[in-house]
């Protein structure tokens, strides 16, 4: 069988890339293995690339410490849930893949994805997880009585903003993802599920 494309899109060669892209695509390759598609399908337009990349880093890369207790592995439920939610395989898979990595717990990301209601999770995080699918499906019925449940659950301002700006963005994610028929890398569906030799 042959490869399928991992874009509707032309994907640039890695050589063909602005220097900064390039970099940046090493350095995850060298760290992860792989190069996942995500990388080299927005390549397509490096302008928007570095803007994308530039608010996920600045979303999903943020330490624990002072307002924000937003942990990474919460954010990465966030992605799961909302990208189950909006049936983006792409974020599903790839994101799924960093939960459980991130979470250290093989089953995590599935239970997530197909119904986190039904999922081992703690009250807090089902109640981020319910604000964040209200952001992600009817942003305009978010009230003050939202924001109140999740800092009964010690969730702050900012850890709102946070819950919000992840379910809004990969919003954005899932939507090219699904437009560009974007595939998962294969490197993804085992990644946090087996021992790494």
């Amino acid at each position: 069988m042959a490869a399928r494309a991992i874009s509707r899109y032309p994907v640039p060669e890695l050589k063909d890339l602005p220097e900064d892209i390039r970099s940046r695509i090493l350095a995850v390759q060298e760290k992860s293995g792989f190069v996942p598609n995500v990388f080299l399908a927005l390549a397509h337009r490096p302008a928007e690339w570095r803007a994308f990349f530039a608010y996920h880093d600045a979303l999903m890369e943020r330490d624990v410490g002072g307002e924000v207790t937003l942990t990474k592995a919460e954010r990465e439920m966030i992605v799961v849930a909302t990208s189950g939610a909006n049936a983006c395989q792409y974020c599903v898979v790839a994101h799924g893949a960093i939960l459980r990595v991130r979470a250290k717990n093989p089953l995590i990301a599935d239970q997530v994805a197909v119904n986190f209601r039904e999922a081992d999770i703690t009250p807090r995080e089902r109640a981020m997880l319910e604000f964040a699918m209200r952001v992600a499906l009817e942003s305009s019925r978010v009230e003050d009585a939202d924001l109140a449940a999740l800092a009964a659950h010690g969730f702050t301002r900012e850890d709102l903003w946070d819950i919000a700006a992840i379910a809004a963005f990969f919003a954005l994610s899932n939507r090219m993802a699904n437009f560009t028929a974007m595939r998962p890398n294969d490197e993804f569906y085992l990644l946090g599920r087996v021992p790494r030799k």
